[in-house]
């Protein structure tokens, strides 16, 4: 009771403080602006170029590439999500801005100090100067103070944290899906190229029974030689074909060890030997525009960076206020002959007022330069949404297409067949001329290479169309988010974000028509 007698009045206000403190916060709360373009009504529409029948509305499953239904391509992206470097990277980028919220939260725990310092010497305040005894002295004490954050700015960098952390989280599921989408596309590479080698061998046999059957009609007087060296001429160019394929396929394998964090001839024998290009055999799931916006990574990144800078201004509009901080030091100083005494004990308790005048100058340009920033980022969301529909849409509409054009081939290349049966038909009994039956020849060996061409990227394009989806993305295989983490300030109007609750469930796997 004594004790509480002889402590100031003022004291007793701390407990109003700290709820001012936990009610003020300056600076704008952060939405979603009502102007920003993934407001707009028609951004979550369907997709206009996803009308056509090798499309259907469902949910895009996170794991696109089991639609190909190859162990060996499941296998090789379960090894590149363990060690590609780039998503180590990513990793690491990520568990620094974990800790960088770490440090941020830090800022409104109390600080305690200790210290001790013995010295040895006179002190001339107790003794005088003119005494010459020499004495060991000590001072010691420990301190704790508190800041309080009564116009928000701590808690407003703690805002500016937590969002750039999960901005840096979805730069990683960006990365994640980015690897995955390059692994598929090496791994197709591999085999349309072992297929493109087999078609281009085919051709060459082809044209060198057609060389032999031109040898022996030469031998019985019903060639010439000019016509032996024609076919001749375009067996080597058919030949010439292969070796670009080869290298081709064997850049594939070692672009697809590297993204597993293999050496580059590591998959050689392992995947080397694909000649069939994997195809999807049912329409491809392809969702709406609101399912997009929400699943796409660099669209939540571009969301939670505005919403940074945002927080931002608060922390910039509280450098117009002061500090203040609540200090209690408690400290002992004299000779070590006096230790313990009570006439050498001191302590203090109050609050500590900090505030640079003139402040408002520096302040508010501070201010104008988070407010710009802010508007930037506005901008960079804006055009992030607009991107990312504008790859969709055009994914869509390639993909499409290309698959007329490789039904076109196809046609070409059977048509191109049967002209040349006929045409060597005909030439072996002398009812057609040797260029009709030569110009027939390279004509198929020039549609079948088309054709294989073709459906190479027809492969390409798939993956282009998953990557562009946002395919990939699967909340789980990001770190736990900590209890204490605030989400990010999206509601059912403002597609961005996704729950975990709402991709629970991973619907059945459709795939599209092969080519």
């Amino acid at each position: 009771m004594m004790l509480l007698r002889r402590l100031p009045r003022w004291i007793f206000l701390l407990p109003f403080l700290a709820v001012l403190a936990a009610c003020t916060t300056v600076g704008p709360d952060y939405r979603v602006p009502d102007e920003a373009v993934v407001k707009q009504e028609k951004a979550g529409a369907e997709f206009v170029s996803a009308k056509e029948p090798i499309y259907v509305p469902d949910d895009l499953p996170r794991d696109w590439w089991h639609m190909y239904e190859q162990t060996t391509l499941n296998e090789l992206i379960n090894k590149a999500l363990a060690a590609n470097t780039n998503l180590r990277i990513a990793t690491a980028n990520l568990a620094r801005s974990r800790a960088i919220l770490e440090e941020a939260r830090t800022m409104t725990d109390p600080i305690f100090d200790l210290g001790a310092t013995p010295t040895y010497g006179i002190n001339a305040t107790k003794y005088g100067a003119a005494r010459e005894h020499n004495h060991w002295f000590y001072s010691m004490g420990a301190g704790m103070s508190y800041q309080l954050d009564l116009f928000g700015k701590l808690a407003r960098a703690i805002e500016a944290a937590t969002a750039d952390m999960e901005a840096t989280r979805a730069a990683y599921d960006l990365m994640r899906i980015t690897v995955i989408a390059d692994t598929t596309r090496a791994y197709l590479d591999v085999c349309s190229s072992g297929h493109q080698i087999d078609v281009a061998r085919h051709s060459v046999d082809l044209q060198e029974k057609f060389v032999n059957t031109t040898e022996r009609l030469a031998s019985g007087g019903r060639a010439t030689a000019l016509e032996v060296s024609r076919t001749r001429a375009q067996l080597e160019q058919l030949r010439a074909a292969v070796p670009p394929l080869v290298a081709q396929q064997r850049t594939a394998v070692y672009q697809l060890a590297v993204l597993t964090g293999e050496l580059p001839d590591t998959l050689t024998d392992k995947v080397g030997q694909c000649r069939a290009i994997p195809a999807l055999t049912r329409p491809i799931p392809v969702g709406d525009g609101a399912a997009l916006l929400k699943r796409r990574p660099d669209i939540r990144e571009a969301e939670r960076a505005l919403a940074a800078a945002t927080a931002r201004i608060g922390v910039a509009t509280a450098e117009l206020y002061p500090d203040i901080s609540l200090g209690l030091t408690l400290g002992s100083t004299g000779t070590f002959s006096d230790w313990g005494s009570s006439n050498f004990f001191r302590w203090g308790v109050g609050p500590l007022i900090s505030w640079t005048l003139p402040a408002t100058g520096p302040a508010r340009a501070r201010i104008k330069q988070a407010e710009a920033a802010t508007a930037a980022a506005l901008a960079y969301f804006d055009g992030t949404v607009l991107r990312a529909l504008k790859e969709t849409e055009s994914a869509l509409t390639t993909y499409a297409r290309a698959l007329d054009r490789n039904a076109a081939l196809k046609e070409a290349r059977d048509q191109s067949a049967l002209a040349s049966r006929q045409a060597h038909m005909l030439y072996e009994y002398g009812r057609t001329d040797f260029l009709t039956t030569l110009d027939a020849d390279r004509t198929l060996a020039d549609f079948e290479s088309r054709l294989a061409e073709s459906e190479a990227q027809l492969a390409r394009n798939q993956v282009e169309l998953f990557l562009a989806l946002g395919g990939g993305w699967d909340p789980a295989a990001t770190e736990e988010k900590p209890e204490t983490e605030t989400a990010p300030a999206i509601t059912e109007a403002e597609p961005v974000a996704e729950t975990a609750a709402e991709t629970e469930t991973t619907p059945e796997e459709p795939a599209a028509p092969a080519p």
